[in-house]
């Protein structure tokens, strides 16, 4: 097993770090990975915002109902970003309702979440931690007039990272039986009877990581999942067709 996969199998989210600057030129090898990773049909229709003023990112952390996200050494915001392309298209003389479709859109949302995780495993391998801020949805439509987003971009999500001051337990996953399988969509006649051993494995998680934490199990934690509901959650694809996404293009 090489020192790719080791990290990969390892990967487990960091919220605290240390106050340890990450060094410029680091920070331009982990945007040079970003960039080079594969991207929908080659027009890389994504972009980055690099968070450091620290009174957006207190206004970031309120979003995302985490403080922490304020305190962590790097904080960056991954946008799918159709403006640009649809920019250069307009220097061009074409200017065609397909730069704000669906397609268009989702190609975006590809771009970014690959860029994300290829800079993540790229952070893991130099020793640091990280954590995925998809919370930053709470509230698209504030994260966008704090970046002052352009219309044809949208926030996808965040991610902090830096030098770990904690060792967290690595969370238990869910058997890749139920997740992977072959030529078909397997569909099991009881999720709870093939989840038993799981839920067991997620409640002994939770009493190692905190006693004071009520137990917990994985089943458990989707249903507050569908009853907990965010209303500005809700709202997404209001915010989305705000931004002047056409989502009926293509059809």
């Amino acid at each position: 097993m090489n020192d790719t996969i080791k990290h990969q199998l390892e990967h487990r989210t960091y919220r605290e770090f240390t106050g340890e600057k990450i060094p410029e030129d680091t920070m331009n090898t982990l945007f040079e990975v970003a960039n080079r990773t594969a991207t929908s049909v080659g027009v890389q229709s994504f972009s980055i915002i690099r968070v450091t003023d620290p009174e957006i990112r207190k206004e970031i952390a309120e979003v995302c109902h985490q403080e922490y996200v304020a305190r962590a050494p790097e904080l960056l915001i991954f946008i799918s970003d159709c403006y640009r392309n649809r920019e250069i298209a307009k220097e061009q003389g074409i200017d065609t309702p397909v730069a704000k479709g669906i397609d268009r859109f989702f190609q975006g949302v590809s771009d970014a979440v690959l860029a994300a995780q290829n800079m993540t495993n790229a952070i893991e391998s130099l020793g640091m931690g990280a954590v995925y801020l998809g919370s930053i949805l709470n509230d698209p439509e504030r994260i966008i007039e704090l970046l002052h987003l352009p219309e044809l971009t949208f926030p996808v999500l965040g991610l902090g990272f830096g030098y770990p001051n904690q060792e967290p337990l690595l969370k238990p996953r869910m058997p890749f039986e139920l997740k992977v399988f072959e030529n078909e969509y397997q569909v099991l006649p009881s999720y709870m009877e093939a989840l038993k051993e799981y839920d067991e494995e997620m409640m002994e998680y939770y009493d190692l990581r905190d006693s004071n934490r009520r137990r917990d199990t994985f089943t458990h934690q989707v249903l507050v999942r569908f009853e907990q509901v965010i209303e500005k959650r809700t709202e997404m694809l209001r915010v989305v067709k705000k931004q002047g996404f056409d989502l009926n293009v293509g059809e």
